[in-house]
């Protein structure tokens, strides 16, 4: 069921209106603004950060990478799933590959920051858009799948998110999360993308556990350059590159470096297919499901 995001009553029809409390949320430009506008929505993204992801994500390995693991979980876990909820779904690079990949699905998008969901708009067809809070789901008991792909690490509340998460399910549900991970890799793209933290395999699965969720899989990725990723960092520091020049450098490798680099990454993700969990990489992929109660 849809509720409200003030008072939490059940909604009827096909709207966002309460008629418990009179709560009658704007709709502007086709999405849905079920939570005011934050400056610093859940630890904070620089909003001038979302142009230049836009302009990015498509070509960068690290991201085309990271959508064909994450529509591969999906449709392995999930089969049967007929909706799924995109929680922090940004500019929209990622609910536009989950819109090719599964034509029939019913897709939402949820967002903080309007300006982010403005570069959204653009690439999606079918998707619906809210500006919503992930502590305050307008669902109860009523998604297949919801994802949350590099979001939780900018969430202070971040367990307040899982149980919020796992609510918005239908028993039996789906989490499909990524997170950045290792504390020790800790670096300036993590300060430039205001992360609050990384995570350790054993942090995120306690925290799903406490939230209502059994975890099916979990698996680094991008394990297979995290040696080569620590090295260019401490060499870029030892250098004398400026936090900026370091960042920048992450987000724009040569393009034969960049192909060779998703070429590896798509190995990886073979044997992670295959049925290998990876011990240690860059990120964690976890795929959980909702707790019977």
């Amino acid at each position: 069921m849809r509720v409200c995001v003030a008072c939490r009553a059940e909604l009827t029809g096909q709207g966002w209106d309460c008629s418990a409390c009179g709560l009658t949320p704007p709709v502007r430009d086709g999405v849905v603004e079920l939570s005011p506008p934050l400056e610093d929505a859940h630890g904070g993204f620089g909003v001038e950060g979302f142009a230049e992801l836009y302009a990015v994500e498509s070509r960068h390995f690290w991201f085309r990478a990271r959508n064909a693991l994450i529509a591969w979980a999906v449709g392995a876990y999930f089969p049967r799933a007929r909706s799924m909820l995109e929680v922090g779904c940004g500019t929209g690079f990622v609910l536009a590959h989950l819109e090719r990949t599964f034509p029939a699905m019913t897709l939402h998008g949820g967002e903080a920051y309007p300006e982010a969901l403005a570069f959204a708009a653009t690439r999606l067809r079918r998707a619906s858009l809210y500006q919503l809070d992930v502590r305050r789901l307008p669902f109860r008991d009523e998604l297949d799948v919801v994802g949350a792909f590099d979001v939780l690490e900018h969430v202070p509340e971040d367990e307040a998110a899982l149980a919020e998460i796992c609510a918005a399910l239908r028993p039996g549900g789906g989490l499909v999360v990524t997170v950045p991970q290792h504390p020790w890799l800790w670096s300036d793209a993590d300060a430039a993308a205001h992360h609050v933290r990384r995570y350790t395999r054993r942090d995120l699965t306690a925290k799903l556990a406490r939230a209502g969720f059994s975890v099916r899989r979990a698996t680094s990725f991008v394990s297979a350059l995290l040696l080569p990723m620590v090295a260019s960092r401490v060499l870029s520091r030892r250098a004398g590159a400026s936090a900026e020049a370091r960042v920048a450098r992450e987000f724009a490798p040569p393009r034969a470096v960049n192909a060779a680099l998703e070429a590896v990454l798509g190995v990886e993700r073979a044997a992670v297919r295959a049925g290998l969990s990876l011990p240690a990489g860059g990120s964690l992929l976890v795929v959980a499901e909702r707790a019977s109660r």
